[in-house]
């Protein structure tokens, strides 16, 4: 709030909160908000006649926290005489209940608050799934002999497709009596592919293991 209130339970307090109110309806804003019901919690009852700004404001407040809550709501007197606790409970607990993503305060909440609601959760989770963490793999894909046909090797295992997969260079490196591995570049969303079930559910399962002997991971590291 632009201005700081004190003392809202002595007539120097409510002179403050008079002069604030001159020419508007509430506290900050256009529409009643959690500065009210701040204010509306420090005053222990309605103004006299002589804070006519005070009082409009304490009725207006006060109908609205009532159409909420059940019971008389005068507020409260914040300097440590409290007066009226029970009936200063519902502005207390209003303020409380406030959410900051979908305040929905004095009504019921609406298809297009459910909607809205719905939207802010589905980007949060799409903002979320965005920055999963990745991982660089280098894997050794090794053939059956040296009689394995490297080129469609490797065609069976880019074959491999799923969503946070990403296959990159490879290369291939003899090993002795004629056999030749393949060295293969990936890398990978962590919330999304497993290394392991890559290989066990995929590299080394038909028909890709006509070709594919066995997988190895040689380095794994975090981007």
């Amino acid at each position: 709030m632009a201005v700081t209130f004190s003392d809202l339970h002595t007539a120097d307090g409510l002179k403050t909160l008079e002069a604030h109110l001159a020419g508007k309806t509430y506290v900050s804003g256009d529409v009643i908000s959690k500065d009210d019901l701040k204010v509306f919690a420090a005053v222990p009852s309605k103004p006299g006649a002589e804070f006519p700004n005070a009082a409009r404001w304490y009725e207006t407040v006060s109908a609205a926290v009532a159409s909420r809550f059940p019971g008389k709501s005068v507020g409260v007197n914040l300097s440590g005489d409290v007066s009226a606790p029970e009936a200063a409970a519902p502005a207390a607990e209003a303020a409380k209940e406030e959410d900051d993503d979908d305040l929905d305060l004095f009504g019921d909440e609406t298809e297009d608050d459910k909607k809205a609601a719905e939207e802010r959760a589905a980007a949060k989770a799409s903002s979320k799934k965005k920055e999963s963490g990745k991982s660089s793999v280098l894997m050794d894909v090794k053939p059956w002999d040296d009689e394995t046909d490297m080129k469609k090797l490797e065609e069976a295992v880019r074959s491999v497709q799923m969503e946070g997969l990403t296959w990159g260079a490879s290369k291939l490196v003899p090993v002795g009596y004629g056999i030749k591995k393949m060295t293969i570049m990936l890398t990978i969303v962590d919330d999304l592919v497993s290394v392991d079930s890559l290989i066990e559910d995929h590299l080394t399962m038909e028909p890709i293991n006509e070709y594919v002997q066995s997988c190895d991971i040689v380095a794994f590291n975090k981007i």
